[in-house]
């Protein structure tokens, strides 16, 4: 069985004023679900006022919304989540080690 991945989308919906606002409690919760094991890789996107990428792993669907509803763009209403769940099938085996929790 192919590990469950999650494919977070984040669509910056609100002025580009207020997500700089709250892009400094953006990382740290970025950094804090990365510490924790859940987030694998994060990026913005290109051009940048889009949003980013998130993936994650380790956890049921439910648990994924309780972790998204932390986020200091979606409590402020700056940013909303798109989510796609995938099978892991086929990558290079450092990167499927990574998102079997086998490396951090």
């Amino acid at each position: 069985m192919s590990p469950e991945l999650f494919v977070l989308i984040v669509h910056h919906v609100g002025d580009p004023a207020e997500v700089e606002k709250h892009t400094p409690g953006h990382i740290a919760y970025l950094e804090k679900h990365h510490a924790a094991g859940v987030f694998v890789l994060s990026g913005q996107t290109r051009p940048e006022e889009y949003g980013g990428v998130i993936l994650a792993r380790g956890v049921t669907r439910a648990e994924l919304d309780a972790v998204i509803a932390e986020d200091p763009f979606v409590r402020s209403g700056v940013s909303q989540y798109t989510v796609f769940t995938m099978g892991a099938r086929r990558a290079h085996p450092d990167v499927l080690k990574a998102v079997r929790g086998e490396i951090r």
